[in-house]
């Protein structure tokens, strides 16, 4: 090396020393200095310049207090089931990007002249709404600002929608859960005060019906449930005798499949009623294993082959089984709740509404996230011959959804799908910081808050480094294990 290239490389070293010193002060130290702190018993209000006590090495004793203490078990209960939004969201960020793909611009100069019209008509409510016509003006209001946005679209194109659902993501998170706060409040919310009528409509209406109605809804929903698990288990079948699918592959989407069962058994508040849901999730299975065996034609493949496909499915149908065994339940406890009139949810109070509240606000900022971009992206690329070719073989919406647009999308979906999940299991701190500082009882705290709270606010800070160390192997965990199996159905 030569004069000139050193001095060459000492003036890029010399432009790259802020960045380089930025991540090794402020990065690799304290992650280095994280893993000491996990195995030692450093606490504040022991360990500070007015009290004697020395730090002390105490090995794996953090690491156990993790799995003999409760409520890190707890708390990752609480992680995995906001986790359960994560296919509602990519569901809702696809269909939100199919939707904007459309092309929704009018033609000719009507449409110019309905929207001065609505602008007009939303200046007018605004004016009565602050002149004192408060409750028609508002509606008027709204429906005005609805008319507005769906004119804008017409004149605007697909361009106006897109930026519309984009919107919410150049607000500070901070801001957004403050106004979700305000719309959960149950004193004097915009949700509860246009649900509270309805709920007293409905509670009216279940007085009148006779009694054997509303059970014969909870065995509505029994035997959709059913449906869901046959259907689960047919595509199982049929990925088993097509060679699609491994039987080793196999066991754990049929275990998520079963999973609701199992809970329906162990938890419903009717257990004749559960068990015979059970006998009915049996007999499914003996149909499918019979019609497996009855195949004449069964093709062999890996014992891994077809796993990332069938447990994303499986997970779907997961998903939309637990969501019917809760509305049965609802269904067998409504007479006695609507006896005495039925009130509109304590959200962010009550224990068992504090998690599908923000779960709800999660779905709602998902639609229009940068997912949705991503599928918008991917759906671009994908090529238009396709989509020729299945219109001459007369294909249906669903069928070019399901073989040509689904399948294209294998790597963004995985990609989203890895990246929702490092979130998911990252994320919670900000909302239940700002909006239920991790109660009603600790049912909206989750780990990375958990962390928090024994880092930050009692001071434990070994015990909080050994709680984010135990994140982060479970985060490289389950990211290796979709890099596995979900790589490859996203090649395939």
């Amino acid at each position: 090396m030569n004069k000139c290239e050193r001095k060459k490389i000492l003036t890029g070293l010399a432009f790259l020393t802020p960045n380089i010193l930025g991540v090794l002060l402020f990065t690799i130290f304290p992650v280095v200095f994280s893993l000491f702190m996990a195995f030692s018993n450093w606490d504040l209000k022991q360990h500070n310049r007015f009290l004697t006590d020395h730090i002390q090495y105490v090995g794996l004793d953090n690491i156990r207090e993790l799995f003999t203490d409760g409520r890190f078990l707890r708390f990752f209960g609480n992680t995995l089931f906001f986790m359960m939004g994560i296919p509602f969201a990519v569901a809702g960020s696809l269909l939100a990007a199919i939707m904007l793909s459309k092309d929704t611009r009018g033609g000719g100069g009507r449409p110019y002249r309905w929207l001065l019209a609505s602008v007009g008509l939303v200046v007018s409510c605004s004016l009565l709404a602050v002149g004192g016509m408060r409750s028609t003006g508002m509606t008027v209001l709204m429906v005005g600002l609805v008319s507005s946005i769906l004119i804008a679209g017409v004149t605007g194109g697909k361009s106006v929608y897109r930026t519309l659902f984009y919107t919410p993501n150049f607000v500070s998170g901070v801001a957004t859960f403050i106004l979700w706060k305000k719309l959960f409040n149950t004193q004097n919310g915009p949700i509860n005060n246009a649900l509270q009528p309805v709920l007293d409509h409905v509670a009216s209406g279940v007085n009148a019906l006779p009694s054997p109605m509303v059970s014969y809804l909870m065995w509505l929903g029994f035997v959709l449930i059913l449906l869901l698990f046959y259907m689960g288990t047919g595509y199982l079948r049929r990925m088993l005798v097509d060679g699609e699918l491994g039987r080793i592959a196999a066991l754990l989407p049929l275990i998520a499949l079963c999973l609701p069962i199992w809970v329906a058994c162990r938890w419903s508040l009717s257990s004749p009623h559960a068990w015979l849901l059970l006998v009915g999730a049996v007999v499914c299975l003996g149909l499918q294993m019979m019609h497996y065996y009855k195949a004449e034609d069964h093709y062999t493949a890996r014992a891994g082959d077809g796993f990332g496909s069938a447990l994303i499915l499986c997970l779907l149908v997961m998903v939309g089984e637990f969501v019917l065994l809760g509305l049965s339940q609802v269904a067998w406890h409504l007479p006695a709740m609507a006896a005495d009139g039925l009130e509109s949810p304590r959200w962010l109070t009550d224990v068992n509404w504090a998690k599908p509240s923000l779960m709800a606000m999660g779905l709602w900022g998902a639609l229009g996230s940068n997912n949705m971009l991503l599928y918008l992206a991917a759906l671009t690329n994908v090529p238009g011959e396709l989509y020729e070719a299945a219109d001459i073989d007369g294909a249906t919406s669903l069928q070019r959804f399901w073989h040509i647009t689904w399948p294209q999308l294998a790597a963004t979906t995985f990609f989203i799908f890895v990246m929702s999940t490092i979130g998911g299991l990252q994320g919670g701190f900000e909302m239940a910081r700002v909006m239920t500082s991790g109660g009603p009882a600790g049912a909206t705290t989750t780990l990375s808050y958990y962390i928090y709270q024994e880092g930050f606010e009692t001071g434990r800070l070994g015990f909080a480094s050994a709680v984010a160390w135990a994140l982060f192997a479970l985060v490289f965990s389950v990211t290796l294990f979709n890099w596995k199996f979900g790589n490859r159905y996203a090649n395939d």
